[in-house]
């Protein structure tokens, strides 16, 4: 299975990890992840103040990504109108590190850490709960994975896959890794 395909791993039940190979150059996707309306085009909207202790502000509306789908029950209000959801910028280190909060709390936090590979970036994602097991750890990793097969789409200027059936197979795929992670 090729590296962007490959499903995230759980170091921990509150903790996921992705690594995706993106086209570079790492400016390119440094704009990719801190622009608010490129980052709409894979991910969500929003103002994002690139300093530590800035605010984040993630406006979720699927229906831009995925126009002519139906969400799954649960999901509607992220389809349409859409969500959204408040964060603290925690690190900001142009173009290599960007970390944020997710929450007006501060529930989780998502460090992006890019690395050039040649005419590619290596991306590391780490999303971890800031208290112990979290089950919605599994929809963080199916969440990421989702719009990380989005990202490449954009950046590789493909067609976009369909969002809410990817979705709903990988948030079973990633309940059980995380089952899995409980255990060991």
């Amino acid at each position: 299975m090729k590296i962007n395909e490959q499903h995230g791993e759980f170091t921990s039940p509150a903790e996921v990890k992705l690594v995706r190979i993106l086209p570079g150059p790492i400016e390119r996707v440094w704009d990719y992840l801190t622009d608010p309306t490129k980052r709409a085009l894979w991910f969500a909207g929003g103002p994002m103040e690139q300093r530590v202790g800035g605010k984040v502000q993630l406006t979720f509306r699927h229906k831009d990504l995925a126009p002519n789908e139906t969400p799954p029950k649960g999901y509607e209000q992220h389809h349409d109108p859409g969500t959204t959801m408040d964060g603290i910028v925690t690190r900001c280190e142009p173009p290599r590190v960007l970390a944020f909060t997710f929450g007006s709390e501060g529930e989780s936090e998502a460090i992006f850490e890019l690395t050039p590979q040649g005419k590619n970036v290596l991306l590391v994602l780490t999303h971890r709960a800031r208290e112990g097991d979290v089950p919605y750890m599994a929809e963080f990793g199916s969440g990421w994975h989702t719009h990380f097969t989005f990202l490449l789409a954009v950046l590789e200027g493909k067609p976009l896959p369909t969002f809410w059936s990817l979705h709903t197979q990988l948030k079973a795929d990633y309940e059980k890794l995380r089952i899995a992670a409980q255990q060991r």
